[in-house]
């Protein structure tokens, strides 16, 4: 699209099933309309005269998508300088910068992957897609992925992935408005906590489950432990019942016997006593 023009063209295609769009949406057969573009307005891929552009838009970009974070985090301008300028000479990358009156307002992030081990199709990732608040309502964000879907012919991908910036609703209906369907989702881990998981080191968390399972597994180890052993185990509580009144009844007998034995002695001893006296 060149500068000065008053519309571009973007394919449409009706919304897909499948995850990202297709490239039937992309191909150029396919019914067109016309959006509507500020006089002034183009997009074009960036170079390495761009990057301060760049740069700058990466970092209203950061500071947009974490206003209402607790922590909001945007990049040193040297370090964004570094990454940006890689990515342009990085195989299968691409950037599309959007400039309106000519001064930067938008930029687009993508790369294309594959085909590889387990896709035979090859894909384009939308990592990134950006377009100042001064400059929205113009039809830039079209015309940015109009590009992008270029790209994606150019390069025989069949699907176009793309993923919105945190916090960014408004690109995330932009998204869906173009026909983009949820895909696989992701799972994240923190390196650490993998690190910690693969050693077999327990996290606080599983310490306290683990610690609460086992235990409740003692606690019903002791009882079974109690219930075997009062019916049926080494040590039957009711026989020593039974052995200890069997004791007390033979120390009570001991003690009656004895008794009789001093009894019967007294009364020798006093009949003795009787006849020695009368005689």
């Amino acid at each position: 699209m060149r500068s000065g023009q008053g519309a571009a063209t973007l394919p449409t295609g009706g919304g897909q099933s499948g995850p990202g769009v297709s490239d039937g949406d992309c191909h150029p057969s396919t019914r067109r309309r016309l959006i509507d573009v500020r006089p002034g307005a183009q997009v074009r891929v960036a170079s390495a005269a761009d990057l301060s552009g760049l740069v700058a838009l990466c970092q209203a970009a950061q500071t947009e998508s974490t206003a209402t974070s607790p922590d909001p985090v945007v990049v040193d301008a040297d370090v964004l300088h570094d990454q940006l300028a890689a990515l342009l000479v990085a195989p299968g990358s691409t950037i599309l910068l959007g400039v309106l009156d000519d001064a930067p307002a938008g930029l687009l992030l993508a790369r294309t992957v594959g085909p590889g081990p387990f896709s035979p199709d090859t894909v384009l990732h939308v990592e990134a897609l950006y377009v100042d608040d001064s400059a929205r309502r113009r039809g830039l964000g079209h015309a940015l992925l109009a590009g992008a879907c270029a790209e994606a012919e150019k390069a025989g991908a069949t699907q176009v992935y793309a993923v919105h910036l945190p916090g960014a609703r408004g690109v995330q209906r932009f998204f869906v408005r173009m026909g983009f369907a949820p895909a696989a989702a992701h799972r994240v881990v923190a390196t650490h906590t993998l690190k910690r998981r693969l050693a077999g080191e327990p996290t606080v968390t599983g310490s306290r489950r683990r610690g609460a399972a086992r235990g409740l597994e003692d606690l019903i180890a002791r009882r079974r432990q109690v219930r075997t052993e009062t019916e049926t185990g080494p040590l039957d509580l009711r026989d020593v019942s039974a052995a200890l009144a069997r004791e007390a009844a033979d120390q009570a007998s001991g003690r009656d016997s004895i008794s009789m034995q001093v009894k019967r002695a007294v009364a020798s001893r006093r009949d003795s006593e009787s006849s020695t006296t009368t005689s």
